[in-house]
This record gives structure tokens, sequence and C-alpha cells, in this order.
């Protein structure tokens, strides 16, 4: 007796089941625009009927693609598991990643070490492209990704690459007038603000929105800056209370600062929203784990993460990739 192992299927079974061109198929299955809804639905029935896989070693040969794309995170390694933020993002991009057969691989970046890593991983032709989140300006990866030559988009502007590398972000600076214009509608006199690094967009931009309400008002004794951890939440919650004692509301840059921040106030003895209201930024899965539950500027992460995919596939693809700006709203709840 003898085993003849079955035939695997190929391309050309494929466009010979779907009624289509051996090209129509390379084209669906590689998720070109140019083809028509029911050529590609005759494509995807032929490949589910013929158990044809996509021989990725042999694509990559052939196109020089590695179907992976690295998510670098430019931030200590404890950040991915502290900061709801990033798991939202991660899952996002991956799922849009996931419709192109393309795989994500995260590395971090928080380091000498750590950038050097993705320095030579992009050298060696690792990966197709790079999503870069958390990146902040004067930052040597930035410097390394573009003599890699590696097409890279950025989740938030890489502040003074903005027109160099493509991004996707939030209005910071919209959605932190909003929080700020709320506090003064409630008839807050007394603001004060934490920022985020301002080395980032979301630092940044964030309090050029806050000091666009207040204007003159502000002072330097108002403003301390955090760092988007929540300890470092209660550290300038503490410093801004011995700066500005007579404070009667705070706009905290992210919702896991505005936590540490509402930690310090309590046990300083300050009732929110009564003594103290609180207003954050992001409306993470945290905003509604407070007590009080946060009054919140709502940012679009999954929206973010997918414009920023889109944006990585269109370079991939060779076509023009233009940043993206997308809307922020409040959320009130019962810190302010």
């Amino acid at each position: 007796m003898t085993n003849v192992a079955a035939k695997r299927p190929t391309i050309n079974d494929v466009a010979e089941v779907s009624g289509v061109s051996r090209g129509t198929v390379s084209r669906v299955l590689n998720g070109r625009a140019n083809v028509s809804l029911a050529a590609e639905l005759a494509v995807r029935r032929a490949v589910a009927e013929t158990g044809y896989v996509v021989n990725r070693a042999a694509r990559s040969l052939k196109t020089s693609r590695t179907g992976s794309i690295v998510m670098v995170l430019s931030e200590p390694q404890e950040r991915l598991f502290e900061d709801p933020n990033f798991s939202v993002l991660m899952r996002a991009a991956t799922n849009r990643l996931a419709e192109r057969d393309m795989s994500l691989v995260l590395m971090i970046a928080g380091d000498a070490g750590g950038r050097d890593r993705v320095a030579r991983y992009l050298r060696a032709g690792h990966a197709d492209g790079a999503l870069l989140i958390s990146t902040h300006a004067d930052d040597p990866l930035v410097e390394a990704v573009e003599r890699s030559q590696v097409p890279a988009v950025a989740c938030g502007a890489v502040l003074g690459r903005e027109s160099v590398i493509p991004y996707a972000a939030a209005d910071d600076r919209g959605g932190a007038r909003l929080a700020t214009r709320y506090l003064v509608d409630q008839g807050r006199r007394k603001i004060g603000m934490i920022t985020g690094p301002l080395d980032t967009p979301g630092g940044a931009l964030r309090l050029e929105g806050f000091t666009g309400v207040l204007g003159r008002k502000v002072t330097k004794r108002m403003v301390v800056h955090g760092d988007y951890t929540q300890s470092g939440g209660e550290r300038a919650m503490r410093e801004l209370l011995e700066s500005f004692p007579e404070l009667d509301a705070v706009f905290v840059a992210s919702d896991l600062m505005a936590a540490g921040a509402l930690r310090v106030l309590q046990a300083a003895g300050r009732s929110v929203p009564g003594d103290v209201a609180v207003a954050g930024f992001d409306d993470s899965a945290l905003a509604t784990a407070t007590s009080p539950m946060l009054t919140t500027v709502r940012q679009p992460l999954d929206r973010i993460a997918e414009e920023t995919v889109r944006l990585l596939i269109a370079l991939l693809d060779g076509e023009e990739a233009t940043s993206v700006v997308l809307p922020t709203e409040l959320t009130v709840r019962d810190s302010a």
C-alpha cells in the first residue's frame, strides 16, 4: 500500500472555483481596493471551499513583506499594565490589522536598551511598519526609525515631527477647553491643573487648552506637571495643595493621575466635588471605578487606533497618509 498525500490547494484552484482571474484572487488576498464586491465575495467563498491557505513565507520572499507591524511603546514596561489606555489601543490595532491578515508585535522602548532593540529589529527588516505610541519630543528612537526607512505612523503627534510622521490623535487642546469651561460654568473660580509631560502632545496641548480658557488668570502656582501615572498624580496634587491651597477645582490631564489626585484630596479632608471639583481626561474604564466617579473628557481611543493603522496601511500601499485629529466630548459624572 502507498499513501498519497492530498494535493494542497493553490491560488489557481481558488481562481477556477471562484470564476475570476488569478490576478483578481491575488488582489483580494492582499487586501487591495480595486476589486468589485462580487469578485471579492466569490474569492472568499472559493478560499473556504478549497481550504486554500496563504503561504506567508513565499509571499514574504516575493514581496519583501513580513506580514507584521511593530507597536513601539516609549514608556517604562510597568506603564503598559497600569494605564488602561494602552490595552485599548493594542486591542483595536490588533483587530484592524487582522482584517489584512497582519500581526502586531509589541516592543517597549522606555530606556536606551529598549530603543536599541527596536532600532536593531527594524533595521533587520522584521516588520513592515511601525506604530509609535506615547513618543516624546526629541526621543532618539524617532531618528532611529527614520534611518531604518520603515514606514511609521504615530498615535498622537510627535512634537516637532508633525509634518514628517503622520498621526491620528484626539483634539487634546479642544478637550481641555471643554473641561476647563465646564468648571468655570459650574462657578469654580480658583482652578488648578495637573499636566502631562510637556514633551508629549497630551501634556503641551491640554495645558494650552486650559490656559486658553482662563487666560491671564493662570499663574505658575496653579499648574503642576505630572507624568500620567497614579503616583505622579498623587505627588502633583500634594504639590498643588501646597502652592495653591485655596483651589476649588482641578483639571487633571489623565484619568490615572486624577485617581491619584482624588486620593490625596480625600486624605487632606477636601470633599469632592463639594470643596474641590475634579475633571480628568480619557474617559477610560478607571473613570467609573473611582469614588466619586470622574467627570472627564472622552477621547475615542478605538477610532484613534483604527485610524493609525489605516494611515500605516496607506503608506505600505504607496498611498498618501494625511494626519487625522478626532473630536473629544465631555462626560459629566459625580466628581464635578
